[in-house]
């Protein structure tokens, strides 16, 4: 009696390493496109518009909240310890150093980078992406470089601008809601916050943009099973995008702690 070749769980392990591997292989192909010209600028337009328009609402939408809770737990927390001073401190920075980039990437990914999937996985089963292939035509080149890089541009920009509103609705919170003083809410911010953290949240944020594009792009260009294999690869590209998300950003946050120094020490 034969034993059998492989197991189950064995081959689904072969299979995701085989997936990440083709993945990984994707994103490089797209960073070396990215200096091939001609440069696909109407393309990267239409695209970081279109992601722009669909996320914009939603990100400040979602800010408000998030800075919102972060203010209001921290301030409870600070109250109790007897240390209200900082609590403008805390609050800034764990918006703009976790919640923005975190918020703005899940944002892209979830708007933009299931319609960049969407779009390229019609394409792919209606065989133009074969007939750009037989035609000459890099679809990496000509379709993903502009995607990825919209998915970038726009979630550095989104970041900035969640980062602003969550700060706002922080203040606003912590202030008016829990009768804080703005004078020493302002005052424990400008002493622990630092010009790094501001680069951190924005480096998340460009390597967010980048791993949303990607993951949408590739899982866009392998569908199976005509329509329905559409809608199982946008859902899959959302799902593996956010757990790479939080994977990278555990990653980073680590590094920057370690190798930053805190202000003041």
């Amino acid at each position: 009696m034969t034993a059998p070749t492989s197991l189950p769980g064995v081959s689904a392990v072969r299979s995701a390493i085989r997936e990440f591997g083709q993945m990984f292989s994707l994103g490089l192909d797209v960073v070396v496109a990215m200096f091939r010209r001609p440069f696909q600028l109407r393309e990267f337009v239409q695209q970081f518009w279109f992601i722009a328009s669909v996320s914009i609402a939603p990100a400040i939408l979602v800010a408000i909240p998030f800075g919102a809770v972060i203010s209001l737990q921290l301030g409870s927390l600070t109250r109790q310890l007897g240390a209200e001073s900082f609590n403008g401190a805390a609050s800034v920075l764990a918006v703009v150093q976790q919640a923005s980039p975190i918020v703005t990437a899940l944002i892209v990914a979830g708007a933009g980078g299931s319609a960049i999937c969407a779009d390229l996985g019609s394409r792919t089963i209606r065989e133009e992406i074969d007939a750009m292939k037989v035609l000459g035509v890099s679809p990496i080149h000509r379709l993903i470089v502009p995607r990825v890089l919209a998915a970038i541009v726009a979630a550095v920009l989104l970041n900035g601008l969640v980062s602003v509103v969550g700060v706002a609705g922080g203040y606003f919170f912590n202030v008016i809601v829990q009768g804080g003083t703005p004078g020493a809410y302002l005052a424990s911010f400008n002493a622990l916050a630092q010009l790094p953290d501001l680069w951190v949240s924005m480096i998340k944020a460009f390597i967010f943009g980048f791993l949303a594009g990607v993951v949408a792009s590739y899982r866009g260009l392998n569908p199976r099973g005509g329509p329905k294999g559409v809608g199982d690869v946008v859902n899959q590209s959302v799902v593996i995008t956010f757990l790479l998300l939080f994977f990278v950003n555990t990653v980073i946050t680590a590094l920057y702690l370690q190798l930053v120094p805190a202000k003041g020490t």
